[in-house]
């Protein structure tokens, strides 16, 4: 027998809607006031409702002219006091942890006893408003697998209403209450028509309150439904609530935190009975907190960051990184995080400031108030590594040394991985993970990779002090030997001069599935060979590469076709040789003269000796830095072959659905499922909900233990009026037509204009051979895109918050990388 309508207790979200279940759950909270009502289920909507392959706007049309049927109405009607209602709309998709819907579905107030049937309609009818569909289609939600159910509640007719977050939503900080607190019904706040007061509440205390001029106030009228009222004058800086009131509601919102097991985001209203709530659901916009074993105050700085990849990854990916990387990792919102929590030095916030200035502020501002201790420094290295203290000679050989025994390196594990299979293939890898460790703590690699970055800041320093020029190093850098990145761009570069003189090849390769066609045509044999070149030297980069699981350009090859055809059209034939030996010359130029010009001063002699030695120095050592990250992910594209082939043969087996199901695991998980033949299919879909949530999440630079993610700031007072802050990482300044991409595979980039992106990691570095300049939103002095934008000799600031949104596609924009900051024209 079909259940039409049901008490307000009821629980089952399939029956009651998202927020129907959570009233239900309310109201079994002891000491909560809950307004008493039922619930007009989704058995009632399927008995009236259209087939959801219709058109949504017929779909509507038809609910909210159609006539409901006797037996249905009379249940709801036999359910109805003389009273007022309110009449809320309960989706089945709605208050869940990932999506709120708030907003999308109608609600309305104060209802007569002989218009809710009405209103009920238009509940049902909003399931299929424009606003409730763009939601669901942003949020990957099927139109059919959603439901209606209706909320029938009691009026409540509060002389104060409100919304209280049981965490703060702008800083995400777990242990402060908002309150949000108006005169009258809260659907004044809600809809944004006046502004609210704001009670912070920490501890059972008020520690912030804002009073708002609150002039209107949406009160029920006599006829039913609502009107604005204005408030006189000498009410409108009345505070709405006082503080024991205030800590009275927080302590109830604790209590309904407490019951659902996460931070709320709750609906209240104030009358002479007291608090009522009318809804709780989940806050969706917070950051997770990574977990912890005790309640020490803990802070954490993002890896992300730090590697240029600051979107989510999936399990696979962050157990594999953890595995590789020394420090204590610790993964929330599918990133990664190093705890510092008692390593914080004056060291350490020196060398944050100088790499990411935005998140040495940030950490230091989490020292300042008290939050975690200031340790002292010890002459160790600050964050668990490999030693860096080891002084390392100024000779080519070591570095030639170290490419080679990486490469030697390379070629073993794939030999030795070739024929293992089953247990014996996972426990290969889980093994040889930490080859690489080992690789990082070779005696000679982090010396090598120390000494450029230290010879860098050398000379910029002892350079700008004694010449008054800044960032020498920026030209001394371009065209340095070994650089492995930089020398991708020129390669592709010279698999473009391949494919230019064969038009057919380049109208095929602007077609998609062009490259698979590329045999077809005249020339196709000898660009698809060019093309299979590159891709055997580099074809273990991607977009993210750290995350083992993203798709390496190897295994999508069409990745690389946009860059590709930016160089046939932008580029004329040897350009990659004419570029590289332009760059030599620059160096050698300003090497010239700078020694020229330390000899004119007193002492100078010895600063010039001085001098070349750092150069020789940094051009020894610079493109080294980008040679461990290029061993470490070819390492990683021979582990994923492997495991996606025993993968398949898992879903061959039936043990899995889909080969793919193994990046929702770890890298540890995935051994058992090999061992036992068997995979908890819950765990797995529970998992790709949870990165489908964590791919819409923002992480910060620093984290605390209480959830609050910490922005930094520049604090610069040099800017010229509306500039853009950043951090300097490419001398120069150039003015030009900015491209705004969030996606590489998206570049339609021309000679002269200038990147403007969230952050780049090596695989973006094709499209730097066709730009003059670069702005990103995260990035530091010796991360990827600044190494290569110096090599390039492409002016660039990096770290300028919000770039993206705040710089305009095809905006004229002037960026001053000497100074570290861009101007909107």
């Amino acid at each position: 027998m079909f259940r039409y309508v049901v008490n307000l207790n009821e629980t089952d979200r399939e029956l009651v809607g998202g927020k129907g279940a959570h009233l239900g759950q309310l109201s079994a909270i002891d000491g909560l006031r809950v307004p008493p009502g039922f619930v007009v289920t989704t058995a009632a909507f399927d008995r009236v409702a259209p087939a959801f392959e219709k058109d949504p706007e017929t779909a509507r049309e038809i609910i909210e002219t159609m006539p409901i049927p006797e037996d249905l109405a009379a249940a709801i009607t036999a359910a109805l006091e003389d009273a007022r209602y309110a009449v809320r709309s309960s989706a089945t998709a709605e208050d869940s942890a990932a999506t709120s819907f708030a907003g999308q579905h109608d609600t309305y107030l104060n209802v007569p006893r002989d218009e809710v049937l009405g209103h009920v309609r238009r509940c049902w009818a909003s399931l299929f408003s424009d606003r409730a569909v763009a939601y669901r289609l942003h949020n990957g939600i099927d139109h059919r697998s959603v439901r209606m159910a209706v909320v029938v509640q009691r009026m409540v007719f509060p002389k104060a209403s409100g919304i209280m977050f049981t965490a703060d939503p702008v800083t995400g900080n777990r242990r402060v209450t908002s309150i949000d607190a108006g005169f009258g019904l809260g659907e004044a706040l809600v809809s944004g028509l006046v502004n609210a007061d704001v009670y912070k509440v920490r501890d059972d205390a008020v520690v912030e309150r804002t009073i708002a001029a609150k002039r209107l106030q949406i009160k029920p009228s006599e006829a039913g439904g609502t009107e604005r009222q204005t408030i006189s004058e000498g009410q409108q800086d009345v505070p709405v609530l006082q503080d024991p009131e205030i800590v009275r509601l927080s302590r109830l919102g604790r209590q309904i935190e407490a019951h659902f097991g996460r931070p709320q985001d709750i609906e209240w209203c104030l009358d002479d009975d007291g608090f009522a709530i009318v809804q709780s659901r989940p806050i969706t916009t917070l950051f997770p907190v990574p977990e912890s074993t005790d309640d020490t105050p803990r802070a954490y700085v993002s890896v992300g960051h730090q590697q240029m990849m600051t979107e989510a990854m999936k399990p696979l990916g962050l157990s594999v990184w953890k595995l590789t990387s020394p420090g204590q990792m610790r993964d929330a919102g599918g990133r990664l995080f190093v705890d510092v929590t008692g390593r914080v030095t004056p060291s350490l916030l020196a060398m944050m400031s100088q790499s990411d200035p935005l998140m040495g502020d940030a950490l230091h501002s989490v020292v300042d108030s008290g939050f975690i201790a200031l340790a002292e420094d010890t002459g160790h290295p600050p964050v668990p590594g490999p030693p860096t203290s080891q002084p390392i000679d100024t000779d080519p050989a070591i570095v030639a040394g170290l490419i080679d025994d990486r490469k030697r390196m390379i070629e073993e594990v794939r030999r030795d991985i070739a024929t293992k299979t089953g247990p014996e293939l996972l426990d290969f890898v889980l093994a040889d993970v930490q080859e690489i460790r080992q690789m990082l703590f070779d005696p000679r690699n982090m010396p090598a990779i120390m000494a450029g970055m230290q010879a860098t800041w050398w000379l910029n320093e002892h350079l700008e002090q004694w010449l008054g020029e800044k960032n020498v190093a920026d030209v001394l850098t371009r065209s340095a030997p070994d650089n492995v990145t930089s020398e991708m761009g020129m390669a592709l570069l010279d698999v473009a001069d391949v494919l230019r003189p064969y038009p057919r090849v380049v109208d095929l390769l602007s077609e998609d599935g062009g490259l698979d066609r590329l045999p077809e045509v005249i020339g196709g044999r000898e660009a698809r060979a060019a093309i299979d070149g590159f891709l055997e030297v580099y074809g273990m980069r991607c977009v993210g590469e750290i995350d083992i699981t993203r798709p390496r350009w190897g295994e999508q090859p069409s990745a690389i076709v946009p860059m590709l055809l930016s160089n046939i059209r932008n580029a004329e034939p040897g350009a990659a040789a004419r570029r590289f030996e332009q760059g030599r010359r620059e160096a050698e130029q300003k090497e010239a003269e700078v020694l020229a010009r330390l000899r004119e001063l007193p002492d100078g002699e010895a600063k010039a000796t001085e001098t070349k030695q750092q150069i020789d120095r940094l051009r020894t050592f610079i493109g080294y830095r980008e040679y461990p990250k290029y061993y470490l992910v070819s390492r990683y594209l021979i582990y994923k072959r492997a495991l996606l082939a025993e993968a398949g043969r898992l879903a061959a087996a039936g043990v899995i659905g889909d080969p793919e199901d193994v990046f929702f695991l770890t890298l540890e998980e995935f051994r058992d499922v090999v061992h036992t033949r068997r995979a908890d299919e819950r765990l797995i879909r529970e998992r790709r909900e949870a990165f489908a949530f964590h791919e819409t999440l923002t992480a910060p630079r620093v984290l605390t233990s209480d959830g609050e993610a910490v922005h930094g700031a520049y604090r610069r007072g040099d800017l010229p009026d509306g500039a853009l802050a950043g951090l300097p990482v490419s001398a120069g300044t150039v003015q030009g037509r900015a491209r705004v991409v969030l996606d590489v595979a998206d570049a339609d980039l021309e000679p002269g204009d200038i990147l403007v992106t969230a952050y780049t990691d090596p695989s973006w570095t094709p499209a730097f051979v066709t730009i003059a300049g670069l702005v990103t939103e995260v990035g530091g002095q010796m991360t990827h895109g600044a190494v290569i934008a110096r090599e390039y000799g492409l002016p660039a600031v990096v770290g300028v918050e919000n770039a993206t949104t705040l710089i305009e596609d095809g905006q004229q924009i002037r960026v001053h990388g000497t100074n570290g900051f861009v101007e909107l024209i």
